[in-house]
């Protein structure tokens, strides 16, 4: 019978515990607090600069906008000036009447060959800068007048509305009241666009100097 070998007994370490101070535990609070403050200040940061460069970019298209629509208005003041001496020429001889109105048909194309409006002024950048709310960027002055200038844009649209309604009445296309049509014709433009086109590339040009920066 073979003798039991002896059981080797197990060394037990004592246990280390490192005992913690409430400065420790302090410690660790203020590096979480100041790594969360930290972390909100650089996407607060880095979220300013991407709105201040996307604001940068629309103010820059708005003023291409407002370039363009400088250019389209005076082309249009232009032929709006040729326009008023189609009417008065109308309104001195017989023969350029009859072809304006001939047999109760109205040919406006007579007296205006590119159409009553033939230059499109545009809103795209203006109505992209309202929806990011780039004005925080300018001055109250500023947005006044950029406010102004575009709803005297769409003031001078009324023309073509007030001209067709002027047009498809029936006491228009009586020969009796040609001289009338052709005096309401002439006023309605004036009112609508000769007279404020002048004031309106002066605006353009104005903002266009403003917004130079973008």
């Amino acid at each position: 019978m073979q003798a039991k070998k002896p059981v080797k007994e197990k060394i037990k370490h004592p246990l280390v515990t490192v005992e913690r101070g409430w400065k420790d535990y302090l410690g660790e609070c203020l590096l979480i607090v100041f790594s969360v403050l930290l972390a909100l200040v650089l996407t607060e940061y880095f979220n300013s600069l991407h709105e201040k460069k996307q604001a940068h970019q629309i103010l820059h298209q708005l003023r291409e906008e407002l370039i363009e629509n400088r250019k389209s208005a005076t082309e249009q003041y232009a032929y709006h000036l040729q326009v008023f001496k189609k009417i008065d020429s109308a309104k001195t001889n017989a023969a350029f009447a009859k072809r304006f109105l001939d047999s109760g048909e109205v040919h406006i194309n007579v007296l205006m060959p590119h159409g009553a409006i033939y230059k499109d002024l545009n809103e795209v950048a203006w109505q992209q800068a309202k929806q990011n709310d780039v004005f925080k960027y300018l001055d109250f002055s500023t947005y006044s007048l950029l406010t102004d200038i575009y709803n005297n844009q769409e003031r001078y649209l009324n023309f073509e509305p007030s001209l067709a309604s002027l047009l498809i009445n029936y006491q228009s296309r009586d020969a009796a009241n040609l001289q009338t049509t052709l005096t309401l014709i002439r006023d309605v433009l004036y009112a609508w666009i000769v007279e404020r086109t002048p004031r309106l590339i002066n605006q353009y040009q104005k903002a266009i100097n403003i917004l130079n920066k973008y």
